[in-house]
């Protein structure tokens, strides 16, 4: 046998470091800071897009639909302030009669304020003058691939004429307008800058409940979470710019979408650089490739230190993504926190793992914070320890492997896969062979 060179001990110690400041077991994962960034809001929030973005990209919603996502979401914040705004389209009636049951709501008492989503022009403007809301979205294309080209003959003077003349008209009528920059990402600041001062210089006179809001769009997912790299697509010196405007952090929005995979990493670096809104939708529902999932956003907002006092109840969400099942547009079973395979393990080690130390393969106590359970598929690969925890889980049976009627099963399921079988093995299929030779056992859990 090789003989190994002497080492130093590593030191050992009295009881297992778990880094519980990072990793408490109340809560969801925390930032240690070593630093905590001097531009971090004092308080952030976000705002919801599911009844526009989301419908936009492909959610089928009647006005009942939409009223019983707009009650999901209102569960999921309570009174943490999570999420405190519900855009919603106004151009079909169906859109227009959810717009009025959210108000309804809203005004007895729901957190969540509906405001509406319109063009910037003056025909919208219009539509909205007589519905009820203190704050409107107003779509304010910004890079010179919209305004050389949705404008006829097109160019940056004429499209912010345009939009000028609808946030006055929105003005005069009391209603508060956030400029949606469309495509911030890869907007020139020689436009979005003087835009932004034009349109703070005509709302100067109207109060601070009129104050404009600038919704900064990455409408293509091209934007980048690093200080090192140029404008247009880094975030944190898109942000910088507008703090240097005189923009204040609850002026702003981010509102980005997944296209290239930075979703959530622009919306924390969004929040870093001094932005107070994220805006997004729950489950990250959305066009193409989804918005920012407003879920995975709060999780890391909780862990910076905000919404200490009152949390939102995580578990509400489950109803909503079986909403979205019955709809047609269910969650990806891979889909993080909320898919039906985020929590379940197929992998024997894994499974031995959740035996003898749940924590160890559980980011945090999911159970409690998400009212999902973790759990373990059978297959090929799970091994006497994944037979082990499921019928722990199912049936409050703790097993020695070598027990004959745990091995009576594991033979039955081997021989599914000795047999050619490639999916996995589920309740529904175990109980039965469970029963037998269990004489007659059932499912805690049913």
């Amino acid at each position: 046998m090789p003989v190994l060179p002497a080492v130093q001990p590593i030191p050992e110690p009295a009881e297992p470091e778990y880094f519980l400041d990072s990793f408490p077991r109340e809560t969801f994962p925390t930032y240690a800071w070593v630093e905590r960034p001097v531009t971090l809001p004092t308080q952030v929030w976000t705002t919801e897009t599911t009844h526009r973005d989301g419908q936009q990209g492909g959610l089928p919603l009647s006005t009942a639909t939409s009223l019983a996502i707009y009650d999901f979401l209102c569960r999921f914040t309570g009174d943490s302030g999570a999420i405190r705004q519900a855009e919603f389209f106004v151009y079909r009636p169906s859109d227009r009669a959810a717009l009025e049951g959210a108000l309804e709501r809203y005004h007895g008492g729901a957190p969540i304020e509906p405001t509406t989503w319109i063009r910037a022009t003056a025909k919208d403007v219009e539509l909205i003058r007589s519905l009820g809301v203190r704050e409107t979205g107003m779509l304010a294309s910004a890079s010179d691939y919209h305004t050389f080209h949705k404008f006829k003959p097109g160019g940056r003077n004429q499209a912010a004429r345009t939009y000028l003349e609808a946030v006055q008209l929105a003005l005069d009528a009391g209603i508060r307008p956030r400029l949606h920059l469309e495509d911030a990402t890869r907007a020139p600041m020689d436009f979005m800058r003087p835009f932004i001062e034009h349109v703070l210089a005509i709302s100067a006179g109207y109060g601070a409940a009129l104050r404009p809001k600038f919704r900064l769009c990455d409408t293509m997912g091209l934007g980048l979470p690093y200080e090192d790299v140029a404008l247009p697509r880094s975030i944190p010196r898109l942000f910088r710019e507008m703090r240097a405007i005189g923009l204040q952090p609850e002026d702003m929005e981010f509102h980005p979408h997944n296209d290239t995979w930075l979703v959530v990493a622009n919306c924390l670096a969004a929040i870093r650089a001094g932005c107070a809104v994220i805006n997004g939708t729950s489950l990250g529902k959305g066009e193409r490739t989804g918005n920012a999932p407003l879920e995975a956003v709060v999780l890391h907002l909780i862990g910076m230190g905000y919404f200490q006092q009152r949390q939102p109840d995580f578990t509400a969400l489950n109803e909503l993504a079986d909403l979205y099942a019955e709809i047609g547009e269910p969650l990806p079973p891979k889909y993080p926190l909320y898919g039906r395979d985020a929590h379940r393990t197929r992998a024997g080690v894994h499974a031995d793992g959740l035996n003898k130390f749940w924590w160890m393969y559980a980011p945090f106590d999911v159970p409690r914070l998400l009212g999902r359970p973790l759990e373990v598929s059978l297959t090929k690969d799970s091994g006497l320890a994944g037979l082990v925890f499921v019928l722990h889980q199912r049936l409050g049976l703790d097993l020695a492997k070598d027990d004959p009627r745990l091995l009576q099963v594991y033979s039955w399921l081997m021989s599914e896969f000795d047999h050619g079988r490639q999916t996995s093995v589920e309740w529904e299929e175990l109980a039965p062979v469970v029963s037998h030779a269990f004489e007659g056992r059932h499912d805690k859990t049913a």
